[in-house]
């Protein structure tokens, strides 16, 4: 690591500038009350002279506050270094003023107001080495000239023994300063690599988990395409082999019903008797072979979906139409249908196709509705809600009835499975609307809780442009 990099002593210039500033503001406090408080040396040591030390203490306590007011402003934080230095000339320079009124000069014990002056350079404001360096000389050059203005300066005796104090003081100061001022950038530096180590793993960590994020979405994407591609080929094949299965059956069925056809008009040579017994016989055989040309159909439907031509769709248009198909089989069992469409909500797909899906997927709903008891504070409903994502429009239909199994609810697009009673559904419904919706660019899905809810979602292309585009899954 590079201690001496640009960053880092840009950085601790703007550190260091705060606590030093915070320093002197402890440093001016401290002066504003301790200056005064000295003068009762003053009353014991130099009686004659209290009255006028007295004054020049509290001005120096007031000149200190005036410093500490100019501090706190712009121009003061700004220029807080030059500050500094006047900090120590205000109460060095009082305590030379009275060394040079006493009579002892600069012999006299006042030197040691000095000291502390040099002590709080070194313990207080904690400055840098040159810094230090340039506050000592100023005051051991402000004690030499109250010493001269006393008298002349005779280095022997006690102006020896306190010049020399003195002088100690100071060397121990700014030798302190100068290596607390080095340990503590090499601190500063230290810490601030580390929070830069810190801040770049954590954007690391942000990182990986957006990535591991993308991953598990890449992830859920392609199980989803898989599910698709499986029942897309299980649709395809059946598809292939219900062509061949439909005309195999359509030829004896159209046989069938020609010969079911001429016995019917035979049988009105029957005696009254027989003929009543051979018309309920013949219902029965007419009634199952509708039934098969119905199974039949629904696989033409089922082999051919999407042939229809695609086209730009009002959703709440068609809406308003399906209503009127399932109405009946709402109103008999006091079915609530909420749609919840916006205005100008469009989808591209065939019209008529849609609204086979809808319908299919109304009519499962209320069915499933119909097999649920409720409660007097429950009501069984139907909500269509649908919404906008970039160009595809997402449509979901929910009811409140007893859901889907979770064992079985990856058959339910699987061909020919159903959970009705026998008769009642050919199982393949839901197999068409999936091959219906596929084949014009979009999916269909389910979400359900047992015995609380079914949720049908249908993804489709809202213009013709977004038809032709990739689908990209939703999360």
């Amino acid at each position: 690591m590079d201690l001496l990099s640009q960053p880092i002593r840009a950085a601790f210039e703007q550190y260091d500038r705060e606590v030093t500033i915070g320093n002197f503001k402890v440093a001016c406090i401290l002066g504003i009350l301790l200056v005064p408080s000295f003068a009762i040396l003053d009353f014991s040591l130099y009686p004659d002279f209290r009255y006028e030390f007295l004054a020049v203490r509290f001005i120096c306590s007031s000149l200190i506050a005036l410093f500490l007011i100019i501090l706190l402003t712009k121009f003061g934080k700004n220029n807080y270094r030059f500050f500094a230095v006047t900090l120590v000339l205000l109460p060095g320079s009082a305590i030379c003023y009275m060394i040079s009124r006493t009579p002892e000069g600069a012999a006299s014990p006042y030197y040691a107001g000095l000291n502390l002056v040099l002590l709080m350079t070194g313990f207080v404001l904690r400055w840098s080495f040159q810094e230090s360096l340039i506050a000592v000389g100023l005051v051991v050059l402000e004690f030499l000239l109250a010493g001269r203005l006393h008298g002349p300066l005779h280095f022997q005796g006690v102006l020896v023994n306190n010049l020399f104090f003195l002088l100690s003081t100071a060397i121990i100061v700014a030798t302190g300063n100068f290596f607390y001022s080095k340990f503590r950038y090499r601190e500063f530096a230290y810490r601030y690599q580390l929070d830069l180590s810190k801040r770049e793993l954590e954007a690391t960590n942000l990182k990986l988990a957006d990535q591991n994020e993308a991953l598990n979405r890449a992830n859920r994407e392609i199980k989803d395409a898989e599910a698709q591609l499986v029942q897309a080929e299980k649709m395809s094949s059946l598809g292939r082999f219900s062509a061949g299965l439909m005309h195999d059956i359509l030829n004896p069925l159209n046989y069938s019903q020609t010969g079911l056809f001429t016995l019917q008009k035979k049988s009105r040579t029957l005696p009254p008797a027989a003929r009543e017994e051979f018309d309920q016989l013949f219902k029965d055989i007419k009634d199952g072979m509708n039934r098969v040309q119905e199974i039949v159909q629904s696989l033409r439907n089922f082999t051919h979906p999407g042939e229809q031509a695609p086209e730009s769709i009002d959703l709440s248009a068609i809406f308003s139409d399906v209503r009127r198909f399932v109405a009946g089989g709402l109103k008999d069992k006091n079915i609530s249908l909420e749609v919840n469409i916006p205005a100008k909500q469009m989808v591209w797909i065939g019209q008529n196709d849609f609204s086979v899906v809808v319908i299919n997927l109304l009519e499962n709903s209320i069915d499933a509705l119909e097999s649920k008891p409720f409660t007097l504070e429950e009501k069984p409903v139907i909500t269509v809600a649908s919404r906008s994502e970039g160009d595809r429009t997402v449509i979901s239909i929910r009811d409140n009835g007893p859901g889907i199994d979770a064992k079985i609810i990856t058959k339910i697009f699987d061909p020919f499975f159903t959970t009705k009673d026998v008769g009642k559904g050919t199982g393949l419904g839901l197999s068409i609307c999936f091959g219906i919706i596929r084949s014009y660019g979009g999916t269909i899905s389910v979400n359900s809780e047992s015995g609380k809810f079914c949720e049908f979602t249908l993804d489709l292309p809202a213009n013709e442009a977004a038809a032709k585009s990739p689908l990209k899954h939703a999360d």
